[in-house]
Order: C-alpha cells, then sequence, then structure tokens
C-alpha cells in the first residue's frame, strides 16, 4: 500500500483513492450502491478524525471494518432472499480498479465474486487485501485486529477455496461477442436444438429477480434445461418491444433487455472455450439502478 502523510485534495477529498476504496468495498459486498455508501461513511470518519499521518491506511481500514460490519446484517437479509443472489452489475469496471500488478487485479467477474461470496467475511477481507491490493500482512493484522499469523492463515484458506472454484479465464473479446451474438439469436428465433450446441453439458443459469421480478428459484443446471428455459422466457414477450443492446458488465461483453423501452435484465456469460459454461441473468430492479439509459 502506497504511503501519504497528506489530507485527500479539498476539490475531491476522495480523488486519489476513490478506485481503490470503491474496488475493495465492491469486491466485499457484490454492490456498486452500498459500496459507494461505505466509502462516503468511511471518509466522514476520516474528516472527522484527529492526527492521521497515513490518509490511504486510514480509510482503507475504516471501508474495511464498515464491510465487515455490513456483511454481518447482510447474513440474516441473505437468509430471506428470494431465489438466488447475483452481485449487483457494475458497466464502469475501470472505476473500480485494484491498482495493483495480482492476477486477481482486474478480475470483476460473477464468478470470482461468487466464489468471494462463499467465503466468510474475514477470509474475504483478508485475501482481497492481500492478494488482489497487495496489502502487507503487517498492515492487515492491523486492520482486522487478529495477528499477522492469523491473517496469513485466513488468506491461505480464501486462496484455496477460490483455486477450487476457479473461474474461468477471461474469453477473447471476438469470441466472447461471438457466442453472445449466436446465443441471442437462437433465443429469439425459438431454437432450442441451436441454442443447446452453443452451451457446454454442464452450463449452469442463475437469475437474481430479488422476488421482484420472475426467476428461477435454484440454478437451472445442464444445457437442454437452459435452453429450454431462455427460449421459454422468450416467448412470454409476445406484443411488446424487445431491444438486446450489448454492453460492457463487471468488463466482460453482455447485453442489456428493453421490453417497451424499459430496463428489464442484464444478461452474462462465463465462457469455456468455444461454449457458454454459465449465464448470469440480474431482473431486481434494485440492481439495475447504475445500469445505462436506453440509447
Amino acid at each position: 500500500m502506497s504511503t501519504s502523510s497528506s489530507r485527500p485534495h479539498d476539490s475531491d477529498p476522495l480523488a486519489p483513492y476513490r478506485g481503490r476504496l470503491l474496488g475493495l468495498a465492491y469486491r466485499m459486498l457484490g454492490s456498486r450502491s452500498d459500496a459507494e455508501d461505505v466509502v462516503q461513511d468511511a471518509y466522514l470518519r476520516f474528516a472527522g478524525a484527529q492526527d492521521v499521518h497515513n490518509a490511504e491506511a486510514f480509510l482503507v481500514t475504516a471501508v474495511t471494518r464498515l464491510c465487515l460490519d455490513r456483511l454481518k446484517s447482510a447474513k440474516a437479509q441473505r437468509e430471506i432472499y428470494i431465489g438466488p443472489w447475483l452481485p449487483e452489475p457494475v458497466f464502469d469496471a475501470e472505476s473500480l480498479s485494484a491498482d495493483a500488478a495480482t492476477e486477481l487485479a482486474d478480475d470483476l467477474s460473477f464468478a470470482l465474486l461468487l466464489a468471494l461470496d462463499r467465503l466468510s467475511p474475514m477470509e474475504r477481507a483478508a485475501f482481497l487485501l492481500h492478494d488482489v491490493f497487495d496489502t502487507p500482512f503487517s498492515e492487515i493484522a492491523a486492520m482486522l485486529d487478529h495477528s499477522e499469523a492469523a491473517c496469513r492463515q485466513l488468506a491461505s484458506r480464501a486462496r484455496r477455496a477460490v483455486r477450487a472454484n476457479r473461474p474461468l479465464p477471461a474469453a477473447a473479446p471476438d469470441n466472447h461477442a461471438r457466442l453472445l451474438r449466436a446465443f441471442s439469436e437462437a433465443v429469439a428465433s425459438g431454437d432450442v436444438s441451436r441454442l443447446a450446441e452453443l452451451l457446454r453439458e454442464d452450463a449452469v443459469a442463475i437469475t437474481d429477480g430479488g422476488g421482484r421480478k420472475f426467476a428461477a428459484r435454484n440454478p437451472i443446471v445442464g444445457k437442454d434445461k437452459v435452453a429450454r428455459f431462455f427460449v421459454g422466457i422468450a416467448g412470454t414477450t409476445a406484443g411488446q418491444e424487445v431491444r438486446v443492446e450489448p454492453a460492457v458488465i463487471n468488463g466482460a461483453i453482455g447485453a442489456l433487455l428493453y421490453l417497451d423501452d424499459e430496463l428489464d435484465l442484464t444478461l452474462s456469460m462465463a465462457i469455456d472455450g468455444e461454449k457458454i459454461a454459465a449465464i448470469y441473468v440480474v431482473r431486481n430492479p434494485d440492481k439495475l439502478r447504475h445500469a445505462p439509459r436506453p440509447s
């Protein structure tokens, strides 16, 4: 972590640290809206503090602890969440940069965020701070109020768990775009067989409606079931104006689907070679507030 003894600039107090703080909070919480709230709360703590010798360290510590507090309450809320939970999509991944030369620094894929969500809050914090944000364990120990050895163990357990659920490498943009286009065309034409051919045998579809929009209550597994599900859903839009627009979602090519000029869902994919391995659909309106407006 860089060291800075000065306070943030008056014009935009968080400017030097905003990307790092938002990136940490978003990866911890899976919510852009909550991440922004946490970063603002951290700055308010900073503004009221005295004798701060390292502004960045103070702010990162505050964000980490505020996220841990939120995750405690989120656990109870998640238990009553209707259907599968997916992270809130982001459309400006570059603004959440980890700003570190690590393998996972630019990975904001849904697959990685879901792997992080399976960790305990303390494991998540230790892993992100060290492996993604390149923070020394001596500093992490102070942030988490644990011994350095304990923080190493937390990060090690998290690392093993993330590797066990290792997200697929990012597909080449051209290949990703080609498969997304073929998927959209197969769904629009109602061709279940053609759609199934695009999917990996064990393909999974996860849909998040948050109880506010229709979505499958459980993940759909298997290429034939996934294909029938999406073709069936497409059949319910008869009589509505349907428009699909490409978009960069969590750093990868995805799509926005509009019904009668209202955003209905975001769609993201994980690609394995020439096949679609996973499809993530977010319909919960609370998670679409930062989506681009119709062009």
